[in-house]
């Protein structure tokens, strides 16, 4: 079996694990802060929370951005549940904009239809998360100039994005945002095993952030509310969680992103590779913008049905049986049940539906050599010819 996604280990990660096994913190010593200083300096961001996933930090980027009950957020329905699930732990209500058929992400005309009709009715969200999806970086110059008309704040879902630049400049950096998240599980770009990140320009977004990651404790002098000069001496001044990452996924995570830049060129020729092997097959490729370089997180088709004689199930499922590792990303998250019942409907995002029916994700992973690459678009055309 090819998988869709895998992660690459090296001698010097281990090394770099084990290093810290050695140590005498295996949480809450210096690897933390030592990742978070390299992502910022890669990203070119003032600050960066580390956290033990994308959906922990999509959940306090929220709390930071005091989202609280009546507020609302909107997302993609083409993502994973978790960019919605963050903002329901908070209370909030969620709505959703459709998606632009060929870079797959929230289409921006869309977004500002909804947004001035959302006026109208005095019901705009508090907050946009935009989902880069499979790596590209959203229309985020017309997102940010739309969120200044209606005054609503960005997190930018980059889980899979890190690596990837928006108008030659790397995502991250949150210029067009107030906090950008990334994710570090084992398909990702690079992994820390589990792991997210929030990265913002924001002092008082950061505070905010590291508190929540840590209960709400703090032994900053200045953040309590009873002075106390005693050394042993903390406060909670906030209802916060345990999210933190430990050292041994920080050690990881700082060994991969010395290869970050090896991992995405490398995925880039593998996506204008398939470009070439899948061009005459009845099938749509992945599209980049011309202001993005796409951190090629996945690589999905779509499948050409009014020129097929097999179902998209059927493809899919015999894919499988021939040994690829095919995926779908993603169900349309308005779709789920626990969505469903608030009322949302099949029709309500029809680019969504119409992309869920026909996509497949085929393997895409840094270790994927020109030999499987080759038999993937062999079985594909057998399978659909």
């Amino acid at each position: 079996m090819i998988p869709y996604g895998l992660q690459d280990i090296n001698q010097a990660d281990i090394d770099a694990v084990v290093e810290v096994l050695k140590s005498d913190f295996l949480t809450q010593g210096p690897q933390v802060p030592k990742f978070e200083k390299a992502v910022s300096n890669y990203c070119n961001s003032q600050f960066s929370i580390a956290v033990n996933s994308a959906t922990s930090a999509l959940h306090i980027a929220c709390l930071a951005l005091d989202l609280c009950e009546n507020d609302t957020v909107w997302t993609s329905p083409n993502t994973f549940v978790a960019s919605a699930n963050c903002a329901q732990y908070c209370g909030a209500k969620v709505d959703f904009v459709d998606i632009d058929l060929k870079t797959l992400n929230i289409c921006a005309d869309k977004l500002e239809e909804k947004l001035i009709k959302a006026s109208r009715n005095n019901n705009l969200p508090k907050i946009l998360i935009p989902i880069h999806f499979a790596g590209q970086s959203c229309n985020m110059k017309k997102i940010h100039k739309l969120s200044k008309q209606f005054g609503f704040s960005i997190i930018e879902d980059a889980s899979h994005a890190i690596g990837g630049k928006y108008l030659n400049q790397p995502i991250g950096d949150c210029q067009f945002s107030d906090i950008t998240i990334f994710s570090f599980h084992p398909v990702k770009i690079i992994t820390t095993a589990e792991g997210g990140l929030a990265t913002t320009n924001s002092q008082k977004l950061a505070n905010k952030m590291q508190l929540l990651r840590s209960h709400g404790v703090t032994r900053d002098k200045t953040l309590m509310k009873n002075y106390n000069d005693e050394d042993w001496y903390y406060e909670q001044v906030n209802l916060g969680f345990n999210y933190r990452m430990n050292d041994l996924q920080a050690a990881l995570g700082i060994s991969q992103l010395t290869r970050i830049d090896e991992f995405v060129i490398k995925r880039n020729k593998i996506k204008d590779r398939y470009d070439k092997l899948l061009q005459d097959l009845p099938v749509f490729l992945p599209v980049t913008n011309i202001d993005c370089y796409s951190a090629s997180h996945l690589y999905c088709i779509q499948l050409d049905l009014k020129n097929l004689l097999k179902s998209h199930s059927n493809i899919f499922s015999e894919l499988r049986s021939k040994g690829l590792g095919v995926n779908l990303h993603y169900i349309p998250v308005h779709l789920h049940p626990f969505y469903a019942k608030n009322g949302f409907k099949v029709g309500d995002f029809p680019n969504s539906e119409k992309y869920y029916s026909r996509a497949i994700t085929l393997p895409m992973f840094f270790s994927l050599d020109d030999e499987q690459q080759t038999k993937v678009a062999r079985i594909l055309n057998e399978t659909i010819n």
